[in-house]
């Protein structure tokens, strides 16, 4: 059976854990898109200017494909990949985690990294409140004017949003439907005969 929902954060959280002087600052934040993470990471670095590393990792969508892990000048493999590791150990996707570190000038060799990295990650996950969401699927329709309020009441019907929309003689929508739904929404769509509905992108 497809997979037709996800696990993610309903809200940001932020952590905190201490060894031999430095502290490890964690902050688990929902994204949507990969355009979202930049954004957050720099706001973070200006916010924590004196922090020596400022490490990250982050997980999007359900095939698995889209992540990323950065170690910030920490040895490789000791601080995004851990950070990675729990995201991946709590079953979330569309989250990023970010640990900023304070150095407390003692040096906790790599061992010590990763169970620094690790734990404040832990930490500020399992403060989040998460929540099952649909997988959605974008589809491009069109229609003749006439015909829009029958293809608006068909996406309701199915949970479906409009998200962008172009209302000329010949109307174009971007529509979200939810995974689960996208089948028989469109055959419904199809079945009305009169909205001469096309496919412009689906993925």
């Amino acid at each position: 059976m497809a997979v037709t929902q996800f696990t993610t954060l309903v809200q940001s959280t932020q952590a905190e854990f201490k060894d031999k002087g430095s502290r490890f600052l964690a902050f688990a934040s929902p994204i949507l898109l990969e355009t979202d993470i930049k954004p957050l990471i720099q706001d973070l670095r200006e916010a924590h200017h004196k922090a020596r590393h400022c490490c990250f990792a982050w997980r999007l969508g359900v095939d698995g494909n889209r992540f990323r892990a950065n170690d910030d000048g920490e040895p490789s493999g000791s601080a995004g990949r851990p950070i990675l590791g729990q995201i991946d150990s709590a079953q979330l996707t569309d989250i990023l985690v970010v640990v900023v570190r304070y150095f407390g000038g003692t040096l906790l060799g790599v061992p010590g990294l990763i169970h620094a990295y690790k734990t404040a990650a832990a930490a500020a996950i399992a403060l989040g409140e998460t929540a099952e969401k649909d997988i959605q699927k974008i589809v491009v329709l069109r229609c003749e004017y006439p015909h829009l309020s029958g293809a608006l009441r068909i996406a309701k019907q199915f949970q479906a949003t409009v998200i962008q929309q172009d209302l000329q003689l010949d109307c174009k929508l971007v529509i979200q439907v939810p995974l689960a739904q996208l089948d028989a929404c469109w055959q419904a769509w199809q079945d009305t005969r009169v909205m001469r509905l096309s496919v412009e992108n689906q993925h």
